[in-house]
């Protein structure tokens, strides 16, 4: 058996730097007055049929939707924000202080084809914040996504950003790219075709070659924007550049997905010139061979704001930004460029024990080091002291305790170094400071 295409194990050795990104991530949200917020990992259909967009590829390829026996349609969320959104109505946060500062993380679906470093099943942390209609949150919002980047000792962070404006200016640009794709009809993949009608928007995260090689001749979104789109635009530039951080517009960058509103922007590492250029980004699963010493620019997170999307399912209008860093790809890039982050503490002491008796006293010492806070390791399922000695070297630890049936009746368990085979015997009741005396001269 095997996993189902496009999803992964995440084995033992892979865990340490999940738990690191996470660590980090977590400190950082709570840094900045984030709180956790936990949604189920199905919705029903109409949240998402409602919030993303009939012309997106989530809604016309992706989804993972389903038919309860109760006749109920569920799909596995593609995403997260819109069930952030639809919890913040259902518990009545509008009625908290505002804004709303919430983070997230968890597995999302969607049936995408697998390349590198896109799963069908995906894992992200996400930031979002609610009830504030300031572009300084949108600015906090990439801020928080770099300072993970860079407390995970990523270099050459770019951010590329773009305003798709408001309602005004996007009603405008669509007639200009409707009157621009029209005249290049027959140009346009089957997709493209279909949705210029209904979503000229979408035409511009098409990821077919000819689209892409066309788009650059499109019409600029910033020349549509109204000056009220124009002034925040400008402003959150502004914050970027007093933060000190790095960024290129992309004129053509719209995201996925339909609700977004004025500010949308990506993240990437590894722009060793500063930039991504829009076939380096589109073309990025064409899998061409990747080194530490010539990473791939590759996108790890990206957002933007959803001013509408509170209102559009029933909420009082309410404006909000946010974002998701895709954590497969930064461990994978992690793993490629060879990044180093601290490791935790492996159990240094290993517990050995011959006979039921003092298999019983080993079972009752583990706890004595656990609340000592002194991690172990110990096979107690093995009865051999040799194959058990033979465990304890191969994990590396400092230090083995011996009980056999002898220590048992005595109340004494031997000590023994492992780097010199030195030993001495102590009794069961003082061996945890015993341990940790060792342990600290060994430091």
């Amino acid at each position: 058996m095997q996993t189902p295409k496009g999803t992964h194990d995440i084995l033992p050795v892979d865990a340490p730097y999940w738990d690191h990104v996470m660590s980090v991530a977590e400190h950082t949200a709570n840094f900045y007055g984030f709180n956790r917020i936990a949604t189920p990992h199905f919705e029903k259909t109409e949240l998402f049929l409602r919030t993303l967009g009939e012309t997106t590829d989530i809604i016309e390829k992706q989804m993972y939707s389903f038919r309860t026996r109760g006749g109920d349609s569920l799909t596995l969320r593609p995403e997260g924000t819109a069930s952030i959104a639809r919890a913040y109505i259902q518990h009545g946060m509008q009625t908290l202080p505002q804004p709303v500062k919430l983070y997230y993380a968890g597995s999302f679906f969607r049936h995408e084809n697998p390349q590198r470093g896109r799963y069908r099943e995906l894992h992200q942390f996400g930031f979002e914040i609610l009830g504030e209609e300031d572009v300084v949150t949108d600015a906090l919002v990439i801020r928080l996504m770099y300072t993970i980047l860079v407390e995970l000792g990523f270099q050459n962070i770019a951010v590329q950003v773009n305003s798709i404006g408001d309602e005004e200016s996007r009603a405008a640009y669509r007639k200009e790219l409707m009157v621009f794709y029209r005249r290049r009809f027959n140009s346009l993949c089957k997709d493209c075709k279909r949705r210029v009608k209904e979503n000229p928007l979408r035409l511009l995260d098409c990821k077919e070659m000819f689209c892409i090689q066309l788009r650059e001749e499109a019409p600029q979104m910033l020349k549509s924007l109204s000056e009220a789109s124009k002034k925040r635009f400008t402003t959150l530039l502004e914050f970027l550049d007093d933060g000190g951080i790095p960024y290129f517009i992309n004129p053509y960058l719209v995201r996925g997905l339909d609700y977004y509103t004025d500010t949308v922007f990506e993240l990437f590492v590894n722009c060793l010139d500063g930039s991504v250029s829009s076939e380096e980004n589109a073309l990025e699963d064409t899998t061409p061979k990747e080194t530490p010493d010539k990473p791939l620019p590759i996108a790890v997170a990206g957002g933007g704001r959803y001013d509408g999307l509170i209102k559009l399912l029933g909420g009082k209008p309410t404006p909000a930004v946010g974002g998701a860093l895709g954590l497969d790809r930064i461990v994978m890039e992690m793993k490629t460029l060879n990044l180093q982050f601290p490791k935790k503490h492996t159990p240094r002491v290993f517990l050995v024990q011959l006979g039921p008796a003092a298999k019983k006293k080993t079972f009752a010492l583990l706890e004595e080091f656990r609340k000592a806070g002194m991690p172990v390791s110990e096979s107690m399922g093995k009865d051999s002291i040799k194959s058990q000695l033979r465990i304890a070297e191969k994990v590396a630890s400092s230090y083995a305790l011996i009980l056999g049936q002898k220590e048992a009746l005595d109340g004494t368990v031997i000590v023994r170094e492992m780097e010199t085979g030195m030993q001495e015997t102590v009794f069961l009741k003082d061996v945890v400071e015993t341990v940790k005396s060792k342990l600290k001269g060994k430091k």
